[in-house]
C-alpha cells in the first residue's frame, strides 16, 4: 500500500499515512488532532547505480574515428 507524506499547517509536524491510491487525495488529520493538513509531494528513491559508459572512442558524436 502506498505511503503519503503530510504536513500539519497548525503545528508544522510532518507524518506519513499508508492508504490505497483511491484515497490519496482524502483529507488527513494530524496525529496531534489538528485537521488543517496538506499532502506533500514525495520523491521516489531508486537504488543502484547507472552503468559506467564504455571506454574507448572519446570523439563525441562520431566516436573519434572520423573527427580527426
Amino acid at each position: 500500500m502506498p505511503r503519503y507524506d503530510f504536513r500539519c499547517r497548525e503545528c508544522g509536524d510532518t507524518f506519513e499515512l499508508s492508504r490505497p491510491m483511491a484515497e490519496s487525495g482524502d483529507p488527513a488529520d494530524c496525529p496531534r488532532g489538528h485537521g488543517d493538513t496538506v499532502r506533500l509531494l514525495s520523491t521516489v528513491a531508486v537504488g543502484g547505480m547507472a552503468p559506467a559508459p564504455a571506454s574507448g572512442g572519446g570523439g563525441g558524436c562520431c566516436g573519434g574515428g572520423c573527427c580527426g
